[in-house]
């Protein structure tokens, strides 16, 4: 077994026989290794061949520049391989050792989000039909580019890509990309919000849109300078560009109930006096707000409430929740914090299920939300129509309820919440399967 030390020394051994390549071979063979190292996804063959065959800011698409897989691990001596028309790095170690020397490969997602903007700006892939549903076979980049080089802008942007981006968002609704990245957020939605969002791919998702899913910054900041936009519009999913910021961007399902709204998007929004904090999504009337406190977005929280003109007790018409109860529900002890702060939050107000905020939080075992709510300031207290604002509004209980001590945990499967007023459990999900094959089979 080759030990750390003298596998660096390989490594490095190797590295330096690529780079003494002649000719392109050099620039193949480390080429392949940024993307692979860098990928935000494991990389298909041909993905990787035209990848390679792409010079940032040149014109369009030349067949003769993009190498074939055999040229590009020939290039990489053995440190590339490929299984199943997919390439990996010969071992999980060399990308340690890759992000342990930068030197090696400099700048590398800033390099990567050029070559994929510069693919999504060819006039060969500007031509192609909005309505695609999937990229054509001979443009393999195309779909990689479209869902991915916001990501490596964000992971390291430059000011040099912004006019790249910006050639791709102004026209962004008619662009097959726009689909495509709006296809890929479906994916990564849960499953109980894919349906709300499912045939709804018409024109509408703008450049500005986009972008502040993505949650870049610079080019939001950009675009807005660009030309004048209505961002209060709705997209194709019924969302503004505040309510895309304020959310975050769906993330892939480990990463779900970590993601985190864009702080620096939905500042840029809110110094703008023609937007309407308040402008819910047509298909569930959650506010930007309800949102960011749902997925305990501290920063967009507090940015939002900083606005007077944010109503922080609009309820969702699917759940009945106000952002109090969201954050209560979701255990975001800081947000619940803000809220209550804020001054004119209505603790009293009940959910489609008939729960206060208080009672939510009991309900999940959120400890630390029940002791917060059962000792407000009642001076930031608002009465509510169900009447005066008790001392307690609901008793903390000596013992939380025994089947509510940890948070209910998501298999990935099944909601965590309820549905429509409706508790759906594991249990009644196998019970209705098994009565549904007694019942298919006896026929």
């Amino acid at each position: 077994m080759i030990k750390g030390k003298h596998l660096n020394e390989m490594y490095a051994a190797t590295l330096a026989r690529i780079m003494a390549q002649e000719g392109s071979r050099s620039r193949l063979g480390m080429g392949a290794l940024m993307w692979i190292s860098n990928s935000e996804r494991p990389l298909q063959s041909r993905e990787l061949c035209h990848a390679l065959g792409v010079e940032i800011g040149s014109e369009d698409l030349n067949l003769e520049n993009v190498p074939d897989i055999g040229t590009i691990l020939r290039c990489s001596l053995g440190l590339i391989t490929e299984s199943s028309s997919t390439v990996q790095l010969v071992h999980s170690t060399l990308k340690d050792y890759l992000s342990g020397n930068p030197s090696l490969l400099q700048s590398p997602h800033s390099k990567i989000a050029g070559v994929c903007l510069t693919y999504l700006n060819f006039p060969c892939v500007q031509e192609l039909s909005p309505t695609n549903t999937e990229a054509p076979s001979k443009f393999p980049l195309l779909e990689y580019a479209s869902c991915y080089w916001g990501k490596h802008i964000r992971r390291e942007e430059t000011a040099s890509l912004t006019p790249l981006a910006l050639s791709l968002l102004v026209g962004f609704e008619k662009h097959i990309s726009s689909r495509l990245l709006l296809l890929h957020y479906h994916r990564l939605m849960p499953w109980w919000e894919q349906g709300i969002y499912r045939g709804s791919y018409r024109r509408g998702f703008t450049g500005l849109h986009g972008a502040a899913s993505l949650g870049i910054a610079r080019v939001v900041a950009a675009l807005l300078a660009e030309k004048e936009w209505d961002v209060n519009a709705l997209d194709t999913n019924g969302r503004t560009a505040l309510s895309w910021a304020a959310l975050g961007g769906p993330q892939a399902p480990l990463e779900w109930g970590a993601r985190g709204g864009h702080e620096g998007v939905v500042k840029l929004l809110l110094e703008r006096e023609d937007i309407d904090p308040n402008t819910a999504d047509t298909f569930s009337e959650r506010t930007p707000l309800s949102w960011a406190a749902e997925n305990g977005h501290e920063g967009v929280v507090k940015l939002l409430l900083g606005r007077k003109d944010t109503n922080p007790n609009t309820t969702d018409t699917i759940y009945d929740r106000t952002p109090l109860s969201w954050a209560a529900e979701s255990g975001h002890e800081g947000v619940v914090r803000l809220l209550l702060e804020r001054g004119d939050v209505n603790l009293n107000i009940p959910d489609s299920t008939e729960k206060t905020a208080i009672e939510l939080a009991v309900y999940r075992g959120h400890a630390g939300v029940v002791q917060i709510l059962s000792k407000p300031d009642l001076s930031l207290l608002v009465p509510g129509d169900v009447g005066e604002v008790p001392e307690h509004p609901s008793p903390m209980p000596s013992r939380l309820p025994q089947h509510s001590s940890q948070p209910i945990q998501s298999t990935g499967l099944l909601p965590t919440r309820p549905l429509w007023g409706i508790e759906i459990s594991s249990l009644m999900i196998i019970a209705l399967l098994i009565f549904l094959h007694h019942f298919t089979t006896s026929l």
